[in-house]
């Protein structure tokens, strides 16, 4: 499982498929890349999919105070460019869906198709902030087991398959206290995402579990009504994670919907990074 170096970083990724089609991966919160599993593996005979860690969760070391959206967008970004890849279709599940937006805002012309799946483009409040500095403060303390035990039943249907709880649990494992807290004070400082939402030009598919604990569906539906032409899925029997509860028709979703991206033949400018 190949990693690169940004920075200070190791930045892992998993890599599944070939051909100039490319569809990048990104996870939830306090998930990683192991959670697109069955993504990859659906996809791969027809994309060349990406899915990336974020910084202190799976594989990718070590965690900064705060996992920013910028941040993690231009670890997505330069990954891209050391992979020689241009262009990409993008699909984020939850936190990946903040930083999906935060891609799209930096480099728009990098992103031929975007899904945003189980996510908001609302920014939190003052007390959702107060809230994960508590859970971050948390996380540091009582470690990973807590996380996992208090998150897991939360990102799944109410009655959840208990193999499926079983694989959650151990991907929260996977990560670290300093992940998990990083992860929570960036999702914190993430900007509001409703003004971009009618700036958005690509084919866009907005999905949502028709069980979700944590997205009201009213959210969704909102976004599919300012992002102009997006496509609205709700997906049945699944939670917060239908990629793995439902992950047949998860899948043929998202292959349906990128599949059918148009041709991409458009001159494309290299995003900026900073510094």
């Amino acid at each position: 499982m190949p990693t690169i170096r940004i920075g200070e970083a190791d930045i892992h990724y998993r890599e599944a498929g070939s051909g100039s089609d490319v569809v990048v991966l990104l996870h939830a919160f306090p998930l990683h890349s192991e959670m697109w599993a069955p993504q990859l593996a659906a996809l791969a005979g027809r994309f060349r999919v990406i899915a990336p860690d974020f910084r202190g969760l799976g594989r990718s070391h070590p965690a900064p105070a705060a996992s920013t959206m910028d941040l993690l967008a231009n670890d997505v970004i330069f990954l891209l460019r050391q992979l020689g890849i241009r262009r990409a279709a993008v699909a984020g599940l939850s936190m990946g869906g903040y930083v999906a937006l935060e891609l799209y805002r930096r480099a728009p012309g990098l992103v031929r198709g975007l899904a945003l799946c189980d996510t908001r483009a609302t920014p939190d409040t003052e007390a959702q902030r107060s809230t994960r500095e508590a859970y971050a403060r948390s996380a540091m303390e009582r470690g990973l087991p807590f996380v996992a035990d208090d998150f897991a039943p939360r990102l799944l249907r109410p009655d959840p398959d208990p193999g499926t709880l079983a694989a959650v649990r151990r991907i929260i494992l996977g990560g670290t206290p300093e992940g998990v807290a990083a992860a929570q004070r960036g999702m914190g400082l993430r900007p509001d995402s409703v003004p971009t939402l009618p700036l958005v030009t690509c084919p866009t598919l907005i999905a949502i579990g028709a069980l979700d604990q944590l997205t009201p569906f009213g959210e969704a539906q909102r976004m599919a009504q300012t992002v102009r032409g997006s496509l609205l899925l709700r997906i049945p029997n699944a939670g917060h994670l239908p990629n793995l509860e439902a992950p047949a028709p998860f899948s043929a979703a998202l292959s349906r919907f990128f599949a059918a991206l148009p041709a991409d033949a458009s001159r494309v400018e290299e995003p900026q990074l900073p510094g």
